[in-house]
């Protein structure tokens, strides 16, 4: 299962992925779920061996984004 990071703006979320393109990682902007209630209409999906060194060097960067979580429906 894929990680999906959500962004304030378009501008956060294109510099994401360039930083997760030069971090080596798998990583692919793709429209962010209804549901995050992100300001931004896009976000960054990440293979999950790469989420720490993606977000890691995203908080050193300085890019804000926070980390999607499905909501869960049932039991």
């Amino acid at each position: 299962m894929t990680v999906i990071l959500t962004f304030d703006t378009t501008h956060h979320a294109l510099w994401a992925e360039q930083i997760a393109i030069d971090c080596g990682a798998g990583a692919q902007v793709i429209p962010a779920p209804a549901d995050a209630q992100a300001k931004c209409d896009l976000a960054l999906e990440i293979l999950p061996e790469d989420v720490t060194r993606v977000t890691d060097a995203l908080v050193k960067a300085g890019v804000v984004f926070r980390r999607y979580s499905r909501a869960r429906t049932g039991s």
